[in-house]
């Protein structure tokens, strides 16, 4: 279960043979792993409840304790890491660090590559109800196949801790391009939510002369710096302003943390089953299109199959580290930063509209060539779980512009 440990490479173009091999990858977690888990949850130290009410002071204890023993007792890890292995998955030294991915190819001729990426507190996990989709279409979908790569983030799940410091967005991005060129891939497509639609846009414009679009459901649009624009909105982008600006406020504990100190963090969360747990189910109550828990949006199982590859892996505070890498990054773009080369790849974004950050079309206009934009009446953040149907259409839509050989 644990990824084979990092070569020495310094970069992607200088990688040797070996560290640029495709390793097949089979799951396979040691029953030792499962009953110290067990055993942890069994052992639980549970603070006292919450005085605020529902979930204002984080998730509420009642509903942490009895999702806990779902998972203690409830919950089936072999049978989803069978599902896990029922597609092909892959590891490769990528600059250094470990890239765990899996690899579907599509059985329709003329399938158009396509990578999908994660963000945080996500996985893999995240697209295992879309493969079949759009790899295997049905027929009303026509030509609209693809072949998937769906890499672990450098320093998350499978992909284990990275080895050294500097893995940004743009440095993701760069590994990204490389994983597509060894699997052979001289013209794909690219697709990503949170820290994946940062990556994706990256990617965009690192390997712009293969990627033929982008395709995000998240996209961040600040405020205008220029009055002038600042007066050019409508009510309704005021109000999508306001909205993401009262979330951020409220909701961005977990990212000053994860910027600031994410391996004192690590500590906290690779020793407790129950504080993992919490630390992401609170982000899935949060960030989704739900009633009230996040199983009226993402099925349970799936979320703690998502909270297993974190917990088995130990990469809590690595996989935090990429909020604070991207704090320090010399390529993070700030408002007030300089002017860049305009976005050289068509770029496509899907609104869901349960999403608590939505974008605002004209100020996306600005940075982005956008060729293709859908709005959603609901769906949140995790956009592939919580709306598998609305996702593909929607990439599909996208997509089917650039089948045809530029």
């Amino acid at each position: 279960m644990t990824p084979p440990p990092a070569s020495s490479a310094s970069s992607p173009s200088s990688a040797s043979p070996a560290s640029a091999a495709l390793t097949p990858f089979t799951l396979a977690v040691p029953q030792r792993e499962l009953d110290e888990l067990s055993a942890r949850l069994a052992a639980t130290r549970w603070p006292a409840a919450a005085t605020g009410p529902g979930w204002s002071q984080g998730v509420p204890l009642p509903y942490l304790q009895e999702l806990a023993a779902y998972w203690a007792d409830g919950y089936d890890w072999r049978a989803q890491e069978a599902e896990l292995n029922g597609f092909p998955q892959f590891t490769t030294t990528i600059d250094g660090a470990t890239v765990h991915f899996l690899h579907i190819r599509s059985p329709r001729p003329g399938a158009l590559p396509l990578l999908l990426t994660h963000g945080w507190p996500g996985s893999v996990v995240e697209f295992l109800d879309v493969i079949g989709p759009l790899t295997d279409p049905p027929a009303s979908a026509g030509g609209d196949a693809f072949d998937l790569v769906i890499p672990s983030l450098p320093g998350y799940g499978l992909s284990g801790p990275t080895p050294g410091p500097g893995w940004d967005v743009r440095r993701v991005a760069r590994a990204w391009a490389e994983l597509m060129r060894r699997l052979g891939y001289d013209r794909y497509g690219a697709q990503g939510g949170d820290w994946g639609h940062a990556i994706t846009l990256e990617l965009g414009r690192a390997d712009a002369s293969h990627v033929v679009g982008v395709h995000v459901n998240t996209l961040l649009t600040p405020p205008p710096d220029d009055p002038a624009v600042a007066a050019t909105l409508g009510d309704e982008d005021r109000e999508r302003l306001r909205r993401t600006a009262d979330a951020y406020a409220e909701m961005s504990g977990y990212a000053l943390l994860q910027s600031t100190r994410p391996q004192t963090l690590g500590y906290a969360l690779t020793d407790s089953p129950v504080g993992q747990l919490a630390w992401i189910v609170e982000k899935f109550g949060e960030w989704t299109d739900s009633a009230g828990l996040p199983e009226d949006a993402v099925p349970r199982d799936r979320l703690l199959t998502n909270v297993m590859l974190y917990w088995l892996t130990r990469t809590a505070s690595s996989s935090a580290r990429l909020y604070w890498e991207h704090a320090r990054s010399p390529h993070t773009r700030t408002p007030s930063g300089p002017v860049r080369e305009p976005y050289p790849t068509p770029t496509g974004v899907a609104v869901f509209g349960g999403d608590l950050a939505r974008p605002v079309r004209r100020l996306a206009e600005r940075d982005h060539p956008v060729v293709h934009w859908t709005e959603f009446d609901r769906g949140g953040h995790f956009a592939a779980l919580e709306q598998p149907g609305l996702f593909v259409g929607d990439v599909r839509a996208f997509f089917r512009r650039f089948r045809a050989r530029r």
